[in-house]
């Protein structure tokens, strides 16, 4: 007797839309998306109980006639591609035909729709993939879908479901994803009955984000100006130095306007972002890659969570450009942020006389821990008069192999006036906007840090021979790897060679690094080159023992300093290409505003 069988249809479905439909807001996804192919210039979403009672969808697309109002129900049957040489260049949402009924197959289904020029549209029921009632439909033009009782015939998948705070989370950030990359279509989305938010349509990218996610926020993105490499196209926005999240939740990347995640534009975000981030955190980005359909394949999952790019190291690279010049141009114009809010008009700074150069100490009770706020950089007005250098720790330092290149200021210096240090750390400075914090460790880093790099990147680095040398055995991928930046190893002071099959024997080690176990550092050398692309700067290898060597080689919280050697410290901390935030991605500035010092003491009501 056979035992295969051929799954009944209905089944089949159920099973395809296990794939295709896993919670509330796929269906979202899905019927947006068809939404917007056809053209919509505003889409009503409506949800119940998080979306498990009821999912209802309303747009003024293009609508459809009665044949295909009942095409779209079959399995496979799409608009969207005709030959297999459409997948090679998918440029709609949609195309596999699964969707609409898969989420028919596990639901109570209704759908209305007509064309804008018909007299009458089309009405179909479906209740659990069986088709009950074909009827004319007298409404608007367009189409609105409604999905009840959601997975009422598969128990195994509704029972897997979260509660309904949780499932409306993910719906409502689906709607986000798609009312970002889609700013010229009005979105409308309510939740058992209440309205959550109502956006226009608009042609400014700024103003939707901003209608979303808030004034402080948006104020505190950088624009990304449209610039194009290895025919990659970057726009769009992303957060200055400092301005950090835990997790992935607001680092949104579209691709050609389909939000997408992929390692590749990971990995291109750290590297642009470098040291102006915190390990363990993730930017805020609201970005835009276009490019050539025919490079990337987003038919990898029924889903179309994945994507495979032809070149995921160019992707990486045009990326990791495009941030780090983003950042570089921000803090050159000397705003990493928006301007801050009006300000009284600036006294005149008061120079302090040598005779009474002392630092004021200022006592804070244990009950009032120090204020933090991410760094809003002041607005720049004058440049102070250059003061002696600021005196070195005892701690060795590296030697460069050829002359420190002149440093040339990156940033305007702003119009500062010390008036004290805090706990033998922070430096407490009035700016016309209010009171400015500085973490003298930090911004300390941030100097040596620079100084470091210029001189790899000038002549590379010394070495220091090893007593006893160390053997490596590696797999035969981290060879290969090894094996083709030999040269790049070199430059940075390591002493590496062949000693056998997927061996190799290391001889020195940069004349920096202070590590009990090479092994150890050797093969975090090796973890960062597997994730740096080939066009990627192989200097940045080194950077963390830089980091750390810089940190050791910097004043410390206890360390006094003159005002004169602040007032230098200051000078050389704008002289870097990225003054506000130190080599781990800590901010070295910390500012509090003058508004806010009046909300704090009852001065100004609070907005």
């Amino acid at each position: 007797m056979s035992r295969i069988r051929i799954l009944p249809d209905a089944l089949a479905s159920q099973v395809a839309a296990g794939e295709v439909v896993e919670r509330p807001a796929a269906v979202v996804r899905e019927l947006v998306e068809n939404s917007l192919d056809a053209g919509a210039g505003h889409i009503e979403i409506h949800a119940q109980r998080g979306g498990m009672a009821m999912i209802k969808i309303v747009d003024d697309g293009s609508g459809m006639d009665r044949e295909d109002a009942m095409l779209c129900l079959e399995r496979h049957a799409t608009s969207k591609i005709r030959t297999k040489d459409d997948l090679a260049a998918i440029n709609t949402f949609g195309f596999r035909g699964e969707a609409m009924p898969s989420i028919a197959s596990v639901s109570r289904f209704r759908l209305a729709t007509r064309e804008k020029d018909a007299l009458v549209g089309t009405e179909v029921e479906v209740n659990g993939g069986k088709l009950v009632e074909v009827r004319d439909h007298g409404g608007s033009g367009g189409t609105t879908i409604e999905v009840r009782s959601l997975f009422f015939n598969v128990p195994a998948r509704r029972k897997f479901l979260r509660t309904e705070p949780t499932e409306f989370s993910h719906v409502e950030q689906q709607v986000l994803l798609h009312a970002i990359a889609n700013p010229h279509v009005a979105f409308t989305l309510t939740h058992n009955g209440d309205l959550v938010f109502h956006l226009p349509a608009t042609r400014d990218l700024l103003e939707r984000i901003r209608g979303l996610m808030g004034d402080e926020l948006a104020n505190r993105l950088i624009k990304v100006e449209e610039q194009t490499h290895h025919g990659v196209t970057i726009s769009g926005y992303i957060g200055g130095p400092g301005m950090s999240r835990s997790n992935r939740q607001m680092q949104i990347t579209y691709l050609n306007g389909r939000p997408i995640e992929s390692a590749s534009i990971s990995y291109g975000l750290r590297e642009g972002y470098h040291t102006a981030l915190m390990k363990g955190q993730h930017p805020v980005t609201y970005l835009f890659i276009q490019m050539d359909a025919h490079a990337f394949d987003v038919n990898v999952h029924p889903a179309k969570k994945e994507v495979r790019f032809h070149d995921g190291n160019g992707v990486r690279d045009a990326i990791a450009r495009a941030v780090s010049r983003t950042l570089e141009t921000a803090n050159k114009l000397h705003s990493g942020h928006a301007p801050l809010r009006p300000a009284p008009a600036p006294a005149p700074a008061i120079e302090i006389e040598p005779p009474k150069q002392e630092i004021l100490r200022l006592a804070v009770e244990k009950q009032s821990p120090p204020l933090k706020r991410e760094f809003e950089p002041p607005k720049p007005v004058i440049a102070v008069e250059p003061p002696k250098p600021v005196s070195m720790p005892p701690e060795p330092q590296p030697a460069p192999a050829a002359p420190e290149p002149k440093i040339e200021s990156k940033t305007e210096m702003p119009e500062f006036r010390i008036i004290g240090v805090l706990q033998k750390l922070y430096v407490l400075m009035e700016s016309p906007e209010g009171l400015v914090l500085m973490d003298q460790h930090a911004a300390h880093e941030r100097v040596n840090f620079e100084k470091f790099r210029r001189a790899l990147e000038s002549g590379g680095v010394p070495c220091q021979r090893l007593l006893m040398p160390v053997t490596l055995q590696t797999t035969p991928h981290d060879s290969d790897l090894l094996r083709q930046n030999l040269t790049a190893l070199s430059r940075l002071g390591i002493e590496i060679e062949s000693f056998g099959p997927n061996t190799f024997k290391v001889e020195a080690l940069p004349a920096f690094l202070k590590t009990d176990d090479p092994a150890a550092w050797l093969d975090g050398v090796i973890e960062e080159l597997s994730s740096l692309s080939t066009k990627t700067s192989s200097l940045r290898l080194s950077e963390d023992a830089i980091a750390t060597t810089a940190c050791r080689a910097s004043v410390k919280s206890n360390d006094v300093l003159s005002i004169p050697e602040l007032q230098s410290l200051l000078k050389d901390l704008f002289a870097c290409e990225m003054p506000y935030c130190c080599p781990h991605g800590r901010p070295t500035l910390v500012q509090i505003g003058t508004a806010e010092l009046e909300r704090k003491f009852g001065r100004r009501a609070p907005q």
